[in-house]
């Protein structure tokens, strides 16, 4: 018997881009040991650019729809981890699920704000999305550890 997947969920504002980020590195990276998923506080679109971006790692995530955290929340959904991967501000309006839940803050640009032309943006992005994935790595070696 196997044992059971921890189930974390990542929270951002839009559930646009960083949360969605995060969602993908870890069911690429540790999708044998954990169940992903993201929401934001008030989702909006996904942002094209981490689409983009996304794509140049293998990830397509073009069809993903994007999410609300309160949903999740009414519909009595656990996790083992909530992580906000957005700053401080937005991470204390998150609505704290029930139960024995490890809350972690990781705190990234977001890359709505970024500026400039296409391919600058773009590089921003990617910059942010290097940054994600290899927090990710971190946070599964620590994890099973």
């Amino acid at each position: 018997m196997s044992p059971k997947k921890r189930s974390v969920l990542f929270v951002c504002i839009h559930n646009s881009a960083r949360s969605q980020m995060a969602e993908a590195f870890l069911r690429k990276h540790g999708g044998d040991l954990f169940e992903a998923e993201s929401a934001g506080l008030e989702p909006g679109k996904l942002n094209p650019n981490v689409v983009a971006v996304m794509q140049e790692t293998g990830i397509d995530l073009s069809g993903k729809p994007t999410q609300a955290v309160l949903d999740l929340f009414q519909q009595g959904r656990t996790y083992d981890a909530v992580i906000t991967v957005c700053d401080k501000e937005a991470a204390e309006q998150c609505p704290v699920f029930p139960g024995n839940v490890k809350r972690i803050a990781w705190s990234f640009k977001d890359p709505s704000g970024f500026k400039g032309t296409r391919e600058e943006i773009l590089e921003q992005t990617r910059k942010v999305r290097d940054e994600i994935e290899q927090t990710i790595k971190e946070f599964i070696q620590e994890e099973i550890l």
